[in-house]
Order: structure tokens, then sequence, then C-alpha cells
């Protein structure tokens, strides 16, 4: 290694680093001035301010609050715009140019289809309408030289008794965009366990799921989501760290869970701003995540909800570069952890590893060899 390697990346750097995403919600993204316009278009007359400044600031201190009320009240605000099939098409088109400007080579976007259903829209169309989206912003933003490929996964909430209508639902567009399912929502009170029907069903179906489990509650719902019902990745799965015992002399001990979830290699979708946000974390250095990447977990960096948190892939990296004082080497590792545990075929998964991800990192790195104009 080069000393000029190990140097903290500049944010530049880690814009135009490739990224790879899988924990990402639709309706937690969108651009304020689209709310704005969405909004006057549909004439949904609730906003707190048609100011589109205003409202991203209002978006962040709704969410920064403390209050979970508070921080579900911005989710009715986007979703309430999202009714209809154009500003489902626009809201995804934006949601994968504005990645791809980010440097976002792969994306995993997740939403719930029953959350669209208000103005008349059937499940199907729903999903064909974000689809469609999710296409045209891939070809917009190759259009300004930026490569990027997005997959849909299928959001059931788990208060509601919907998960196998919406897991039949991504099961049948699994070859038209869709690559997985989720369950999201409250977790206290909302066991993993009520959707084992959804969950058995696309066992049989060979399909990929992730559930939202060990954000807000402990153990018990990481251990439902990987041993009851089976889940491919666990979406947060921070307080995995409660199931690992670290010594006054720095040595460490993993509980059996803790140790299941390592050497299976049961991918870790964190969120580290959001994180802050709900308090599941008190900082960044506090951040599981640091210890969890030396212990080699399957962690991966992801945004979670880019208006409500305000940010994107390049402004997680830069608080964990801030953090721990990572690398390009440490950003691409947490990259090809993502991307090998992408719901997509793995020759597919390879590729992009082989030739974007580590040709991208390599070129990042040599660039100190090159005079600076």
């Amino acid at each position: 290694m080069h000393s000029q390697h190990a140097a903290s990346p500049s944010a530049e750097h880690i814009r135009r680093a490739p990224k790879v995403l899988l924990h990402d919600h639709l309706d937690g993204g969108l651009r304020p001035a689209t709310i704005v316009e969405l909004a006057a278009a549909v004439g949904y007359g609730n906003l707190p301010t048609d100011d589109p400044v205003a409202l991203g600031a209002w978006f962040r201190e709704a969410a920064d609050s403390g209050s979970l009320e508070r921080y579900l009240e911005t989710f009715s605000h986007t979703c309430a715009v999202m009714q209809t099939r154009e500003a489902l098409v626009r809201v995804a088109a934006e949601c994968a140019e504005d990645l791809a400007a980010d440097g976002v080579v792969y994306a995993e976007v997740r939403y719930a289809p029953e959350q669209h259903l208000e103005g008349g829209l059937t499940l199907d169309e729903v999903v064909e309408a974000v689809n469609e989206g999710f296409r045209l912003g891939e070809h917009n933003a190759l259009r300004t030289g930026r490569r990027i490929r997005v997959g849909a996964l299928l959001t059931a909430m788990r208060h509601a008794a919907r998960s196998l209508e919406i897991a039949e639902l991504a099961n049948r567009y699994r070859d038209q965009g869709v690559v997985g399912f989720d369950i999201a929502g409250a977790e206290a009170g909302h066991p993993p366990t009520r959707h084992l029907d959804a969950f058995e069903y696309l066992q049989r179906e060979n399909f990929h799921f992730t559930i939202h489990a060990g954000e807000a509650f402990g153990l018990p719902s990481i251990w439902e989501a990987v041993q009851w019902c089976g889940a491919d990745r666990l979406g947060h799965g921070v307080r995995i760290i409660d199931d690992i015992d670290v010594k006054d002399d720095g040595s460490v001990a993993l509980g059996r869970l803790a140790a299941y979830v390592r050497d299976k290699r049961i991918p870790l979708e964190m969120c580290p701003t959001s994180n802050l946000q709900t308090g599941a974390a008190d900082s960044y250095a506090d951040h599981p995540i640091g210890l969890l990447r030396k212990l080699y977990f399957r962690v991966t960096v992801n945004t979670d909800n880019r208006l409500m948190s305000g940010t994107s892939m390049t402004r997680e990296f830069e608080h964990l570069v801030g953090a721990f004082g990572y690398d390009l080497d440490d950003m691409q590792w947490f990259t090809v952890n993502a991307m090998k545990s992408a719901f997509i075929p793995f020759d597919e998964r390879l590729a992009m590893i082989n030739e974007v991800i580590k040709p991208g990192y390599a070129a990042l790195r040599a660039e100190w060899l090159f005079p600076r104009g």
C-alpha cells in the first residue's frame, strides 16, 4: 500500500467512488421542490410550508425531534403526494437520478404499495408506475454519463394484514424490476412472526426478502427475523451489538446469535444517520458499525430516508470517514459487501464487483500518480 492511498478520501473522492445502496425508502427520499409541486397539482393543502428550502429543513427537524410521532408524520406528507401514476413515475425517476448523481451504481429502493392506493390505483398499477419511473431515471442518468441500476423491494407494513398479498405481488413482478420483499413499520408489538405465511410463501418460491429488525427493538426481533422467518438480510440490525461483550482488556466475546449472524454472513443494512435520529445510537463515533466492521460482520452502509435525514451515500461515508478514519479501501470493503448481498443473480453481482466497483476504486487510488492541472 502506498502512503498516499491511506489518506482520508476527500468529499469529492467519496462522491465519485462507486457506491451500492440496499436500504433506501422511496417515500423518504423525495426532493422538497417536487413535494411542493405535486401537492399543488393534487390540491394537498397540509404541507407545513410551500417553500422548498424551508420544507427540506422542516423534514429534517421533524425527523430529528426525538418524537416517533413527528418522525412518522413526515411520511404522511410524502405519501399524500404519491397517489397518482404520474407522481409515482416522477418520484421514482428522480430517485434514480439523484442516486446516480451521488455516485451510486446499484440501488435497491423499497416502498409499500399499499400506501399508494388512495387515488384509486391498484397494487399492480403502483408497482408498474414505480418500475417505469426507475427505468426512466436510469435512462436519464445515462444521458448525463452516469450508470445506475435500480431494483425495487416491495414492503408490507407490519401492523397491517396484507403481507402475504404483497409477497405474492412481489413474486409476480420478480422478473420485471422487483428484486425482493421487506416488512417495515413499528417493531414493538408487531413481531415478524406475525407474517410467517408471507415468508414461508417466499421461501417456497425461492425469492429474496429482508426484514426491518433490531433497530428500535432488541435481540428478540433479530432472532425471530433470522431463525423463524429466514431473512436473507437484516434491515438495520444495529442491536446485534447487545449480543457482543467487549471486555476491559479489549477482547471481544460474541453471543450465539451474534456469532451465527457473523458466521452465516447475514448482511446488516446499517443506516448511521437514521439511527442517530431514532436514538438507536448516540453519535457516529459510538455507532456499532465501527466495532462490527472490525469484527468482519457483513456490514453495509445505507441512507434509509434521504429527505428526513438530510443525507446521501456520500454524506454517510463522510461521517464514517470522520468518525473512524476510513480510507478508500474501507469504502470499497463496505461497497463490495453490499454488492455481494444484493438480490440480483450471482453472475451479475460478480460482474458489478469486478467490472464496475473494483476498477472505480482502483482509478481513484491511482490519481495521486498523475499531476494535478
